[in-house]
């Protein structure tokens, strides 16, 4: 196989300020080493992939690349006892489209403890329509919940709640009973968010306090918050007695303009998110919920489908904020 060719998008390096996109062909034997071969069929767009599309080193430091940090399909080669030929698998996280040829191309090749076998009751689909922003919600979650934050507590506000990580969260804390509060700056997506489940509906500048008192008055028990900087240290300062956030993303700063107060006064506990590295058990039971109990009966309402074609004005889209939930890519 390795004189396969297949399908990919290759971003490279003019200069030091520009990069070009580009869909090409490429050959299994250009892949870097590793023991599984997987034949991808679907990805997804998140934020990172768009980062790494324009050039960003903290993302990227190697090209020409193909990007995509999410990958699903089947196995098409393996040296490793646990994964066979024809095995239904999900690749997220760790190197995959950063410094690895990522999921914006029909193959990659990985190391095993990268593979995670597809769960009963989810499709190759289903899993790219969740990809790494779905798991990164369900990650926060699995935080808040063993943190002890549970809905007969009060309100749990999530940032960002029209994008990926932020739609999933609403979604799956809704359907777990919570009572939800969205905030976002799209006034024309409040129908969309009701439909995933939001209880309430809040304008973004309410949680974006940049005054300088050490404290709010208490008003959610929990928070997803996909935003950082003055937003994050805003839902700090507003969390109740005891209470938990969980800080998945950096879009708006990575910088917390916040004092101690909030933890020693309040007893607030900020939760970092990391889904890049998560210990595969962790991992493994997180995936296993978002294909039983957590399964989403709004998955399909979350996405978008797109090719490798119709890609280009997607990866714009996400970079100027302009994202509603998932874009999943088709390789087929």
């Amino acid at each position: 196989m390795r004189d396969t060719i297949f399908r990919a998008m290759v971003v490279s390096k003019i200069n030091e300020k520009d990069f070009i996109r580009q869909i090409t062909e490429r050959s299994i034997n250009e892949l870097p080493e590793g023991e599984v071969l997987v034949r991808v069929r679907f990805s997804s767009l998140n934020y990172k992939d768009g980062l790494s599309c324009t050039g960003n080193p903290g993302v990227t430091r190697n090209y020409p690349h193909t990007p995509g940090i999410d990958a699903s399909g089947e196995v098409a080669e393996s040296s490793d006892s646990r994964f066979k030929v024809g095995d239904s698998v999900i690749v997220t996280s760790y190197d995959l489209g950063m410094n690895t040829s990522g999921g914006f191309g029909q193959y990659i090749r990985v190391p095993a403890d990268w593979v995670v076998p597809l769960p009963d009751g989810l499709s190759v689909k289903e899993a790219m329509i969740y990809g790494t922003a779905g798991y990164t919600a369900a990650l926060s979650v699995h935080a808040l919940l063993k943190h002890g934050v549970t809905p007969d507590q009060g309100e749990v506000v999530v940032t960002g709640s029209t994008g990926g990580v932020g739609s999933v969260s609403v979604a799956l804390l809704s359907n777990l009973g919570y009572n939800v509060v969205a905030a976002t700056g799209k006034t024309e997506e409040i129908e969309f968010l009701r439909r995933l489940g939001a209880e309430e509906i809040i304008h973004r500048d309410e949680v974006n306090d940049e005054s300088r008192k050490p404290l709010l008055r208490e008003r959610w028990v929990g928070a997803v918050d996909t935003v950082g900087g003055t937003t994050l240290a805003t839902l700090l300062k507003a969390i109740k007695r005891g209470g938990a956030a969980a800080a998945t993303g950096l879009v708006a700063s990575a910088d917390l303009p916040t004092t101690v107060f909030p933890f020693i006064l309040r007893g607030v506990s900020l939760l970092g998110i990391d889904s890049g590295e998560t210990p595969m058990s962790l991992r493994s039971e997180i995936w296993n919920n978002l294909a039983g109990e957590w399964k989403l009966p709004q998955l399909k309402q979350l996405s978008i489908d797109c090719t490798l074609d119709r890609l280009d004005p997607e990866i714009d889209k996400i970079l100027a904020g302009g994202q509603r939930g998932r874009v999943v890519v088709d390789l087929q």
